[in-house]
């Protein structure tokens, strides 16, 4: 077969770059309702083998020996609160996440005894499956079968994917979400019928409730449409946008739950920007091979979200990698793709690509393991609140610096009690906020003050302190009525004794 040569060929853009169904016209609807032929069969293996892949990957380690993270901790404080009081949390804290808590509130009322992290971390695990599945059949009406197989596999390999399909946070559903949508977007271009977008819209303003960034999918679909979807597709688009208002409008009250985010830049880590890169790169070998189909939606969907995403945070810093993990379908994709292409190959490429990719699969067996440790996030709230326990013999009260760490005793407030906490105003459940309400400077002082050895739970040394007056308050008098007795660093955190000089 004669080989087309492209050297000549006029480079095609990425809103040009489209698989042969998404080529297609749209059908229009008649009263005669042509025949319309499908996309082909998928093979059984092609979804399977990614399914039962990340279900055996997610199960291993999946309580990682019993530790949880603060954001975790979070999620479980507020899934166990009553309907009422966690309504009105919603209305002036954390609404962004209000969808999930309420499914996750209904979840644990559901699973009763069940193992409490089991509970709380098995919707990701499902949710991961699951877009591993839809991302294989992505990559077969995309590109065929095997590269639907490999865009599977790759996909459930990726460490942030491993990450976040073993968290009880909403990422992992978010995720899901836009994989599906993404893929009723193919059906909605190739099909053309009303019911077909709106099928479309239900599911990507359904990922959007659950965590509002995912609209920065929307553009990235949107850029992928053929010209003559366009229409449709915007219309869709601009429906899911009204829908979502609401809950945009209320988060923007919210803006204080981020301020913890740093600069440009601040919430991106070297894994997912190594992902991007790699994804990236298999970009450019399909563009060279001339192999077009995967490229436009994958690419868009790998580089458009954290682009707009970091733009935002020109005005306001907003970058998270977990905010935008539905970016790596687009990596899985692309990499599928191209392993493809390098597999076809003969001789000494296909034999290098074999070679590359099996040194790949075992340089990620130590992300892997890792991954199934407890010193694996940020912190671990249970080593915390074990120390408190062995720390907090003859303290007249603990303090947290700043007050956001209370949330490291709402998972097992058991290791705290007989530890009054010496800044609290209202608890978290009965103030109806995430992390309770303090007391003002002045009596925080007082409080301190006539305490005679308390325990100090802090951030870790060189993390930036809150500048409000009751953080102040705690850090003078500490710093001016106590010497510390010795502090033992825990991962994420430090537990100091204080007491009064010559008391220690």
């Amino acid at each position: 077969m004669p080989v087309r040569d492209h050297r000549n060929a006029p480079e095609p853009t990425i809103a040009t770059i489209h698989a042969p169904e998404q080529l297609a016209a749209p059908v229009r609807p008649s009263a005669t309702r042509p025949h319309t032929a499908g996309p082909a069969r998928t093979p059984a293996a092609v979804p399977l083998v990614p399914v039962v892949l990340s279900l055996a990957l997610g199960l291993w380690g999946l309580t990682r020996g019993g530790s949880m993270w603060r954001d975790e901790a979070v999620t479980y404080d507020m899934a166990r609160r009553s309907l009422p009081d966690l309504w009105a949390t919603l209305g002036h804290a954390d609404a962004v996440h209000g969808l999930y808590y309420l499914l996750m509130h209904g979840l644990f009322a559901l699973c009763g005894g069940a193992d409490p992290l089991l509970v709380l971390r098995l919707p990701s695990l499902l949710a991961i499956t699951a877009a591993a599945g839809t991302v294989a059949l992505l990559g077969h009406r995309l590109a065929g079968p095997r590269t639907g197989l490999l865009s599977g596999v790759v996909f459930v390999l990726l460490p942030p994917v491993q990450r976040y399909a073993q968290e009880g946070r909403s990422y992992a559903l978010v995720c899901a979400l836009v994989v599906w949508a993404t893929y009723l977007l193919l059906r909605a271009v190739r099909t053309g019928t009303g019911r077909a977008w709106f099928a479309y819209g239900a599911v990507a303003l359904a990922a959007c409730a659950v965590h509002e960034f995912a609209v920065l999918a929307l553009p990235a679909h949107l850029l992928a449409l053929p010209r003559s979807a366009r229409a449709a597709g915007l219309r869709t688009m601009a429906g899911v946008c009204v829908c979502l208002a609401p809950l945009v409008v209320l988060s923007t009250r919210q803006t204080e739950q981020v301020a913890w985010i740093g600069g440009i830049g601040a919430g991106a880590n070297m894994g997912f920007a190594g992902v991007s890169a790699l994804g990236l790169a298999c970009a450019g070998v399909l563009r060279r091979a001339g192999r077009r189909e995967p490229i436009a939606p994958a690419l868009s969907l790998l580089v458009l979200p954290p682009l707009l995403l970091l733009l935002f945070s020109l005005v306001k810093p907003l970058y998270v990698d977990r905010y935008v993990l539905y970016a790596h379908a687009g990596t899985a994709l692309l990499v599928g793709a191209a392993l493809d292409r390098l597999f076809r190959a003969r001789g000494r490429i296909r034999a290098g690509a074999v070679l590359a990719a099996g040194a790949a699969v075992l340089a990620l067996l130590p992300v892997t393991l890792d991954l199934r440790t407890p010193h694996s996030r940020t912190d671990d709230v249970t080593a915390i609140a074990e120390a408190v326990r062995g720390a907090g013999q003859g303290a007249d009260g603990i303090v947290y610096l700043p007050s956001r760490r209370r949330v490291w005793s709402l998972p097992d407030p058991a290791p705290f009690r007989g530890l009054p906490d010496l800044a609290l105003s209202g608890s978290p459940a009965a103030s109806r906020t995430l992390y309770g309400t303090e007391l003002p400077a002045a009596d925080i002082r007082a409080r301190l003050r006539a305490a005679t050895r308390i325990v100090a739970l802090r951030d870790p040394a060189g993390e930036p302190v809150d500048r409000t007056a009751q953080e102040a308050a705690k850090r003078e008098v500490l710093a001016e009525d106590f010497v510390e007795c010795g502090t033992r660093r825990l991962r994420g955190a430090r537990l100091t004794v204080y007491a009064r000089p010559g008391d220690c």
